[in-house]
């Protein structure tokens, strides 16, 4: 964490909601802003019953928080009493159903806590008078593009269910900086990756496969491409936008560093079954049905953060070889991963 935002933090408390889906960039973010801030965080959960989803106390004990609360955004009557009992100054709001497949299977789930839980923590935040609100939000509300550089004006065309809660969501957000002035920044980021994340997500699974000896399972060609961000980069971008960041405003969080399915599964391959030959390499992949729907890529323009002071900074080499020497030892930290190790994970019903 750079010093020049760590007086900023130095008298704030903040809830930090989904201590589930994005536990990676919690993690990093707890450590940066829990070196330097001596008042309090606040954490709780998107569902309570996801807790033994993508939960693990083992994968945020490091750091020191006031309390870990778990609850659900959705409960209106639960987030507003924490804003009432609990002097928030700034919300982080990362609590989301992210996995894309299983958005195709459960979509009113995804809409209910995306769009519904949204207006419930913006609606209590605002009541609260919170100093900022961050939603963090995805370069997926775009769609897709073979060509066309996305900025932050570039119209939201989300494609799947996950992108379309998320696009719907922003939305929300966005009307109460129109009608209130209430000072909120949404941002869009590509996809992160690193230690801590659990492993439903492409690269944490191709890794966990395999160092498990199972091949790496390919939705289709594989020849749709992705932006990777190390996570340290991410918080690094939503710690600039929280200093920096002007309310009302979106900003896009990306990098040029872009590289197809496939290849990202021939390169771990090579660097955890030690081997340059193709046909081998063939021995690992295993090409499964595609998604209902998947886009080709996501590219974005990022010089609005840029002009903020951010750009990332973790070359691929260095983040891939530290996320997978976590995942060799800390795979086991959730009961449960082996399940997100499926082409298609499903998870029990939406109730």
């Amino acid at each position: 964490m750079s010093e020049s935002v760590l007086p900023m933090f130095s008298s704030r408390s903040f809830i930090v909601s989904g201590l589930t889906f994005r536990s990676l960039i919690h993690f990093e973010s707890f450590v940066s802003l829990g070196r330097y801030t001596p008042k309090y965080f606040i954490l709780f959960v998107a569902m309570v019953n996801e807790l033994i989803y993508t939960y693990s106390i083992k994968n945020i004990y490091l750091v020191v928080v006031k309390s870990i609360i778990p609850g659900d955004i959705c409960d209106s009557h639960f987030v507003k009493l924490l804003f009432e009992t609990e002097k928030i100054d700034i919300v982080l709001h990362f609590a989301a159903q992210t996995h894309v497949d299983l958005s195709f299977v459960r979509a009113f789930e995804f809409t209910y806590v995306n769009v519904y839980g949204t207006h419930v923590l913006v609606s209590a935040a605002h009541e609260a008078r919170v100093e900022k609100f961050i939603y963090v939000s995805t370069d997926e509300v775009y769609g897709g593009s073979l060509d066309k550089e996305f900025d932050e004006s570039s119209p939201k065309q989300p494609t799947n269910p996950y992108a379309s809660s998320k696009a719907a969501a922003e939305c929300f957000v966005q009307s109460y900086w129109e009608q209130y002035k209430f000072p909120v920044v949404i941002t869009r980021s590509s996809n992160v990756y690193g230690p801590h994340q659990y492993p439903e997500k492409v690269i944490p699974k191709f890794i966990s496969l395999l160092q498990h000896n199972r091949k790496c399972c390919i939705h289709g060609s594989g020849l749709q491409t992705r932006n990777f961000l190390y996570a340290t980069d991410v918080v690094e971008a939503f710690l600039t936008v929280l200093k920096k960041g002007k309310p009302g405003e979106i900003y896009n969080i990306g990098t040029n560093f872009e590289m197809s399915v496939l290849q990202l599964a021939k390169e771990l391959i090579q660097l955890i079954k030690e081997t340059n030959s193709e046909s081998e390499m063939e021995n690992w992949v295993d090409y499964v049905d595609d998604r209902p729907t998947n886009d080709m890529r996501y590219p974005m323009k990022s010089e609005k953060i840029h002009g903020l002071g951010w750009r990332p900074k973790v070359p691929w080499k260095e983040g891939i070889k530290k996320t997978i020497e976590w995942y060799r030892e800390n795979f086991h930290n959730w009961k449960n991963a082996e399940k997100a190790l499926e082409p298609f994970p499903v998870q029990p019903p939406f109730v």
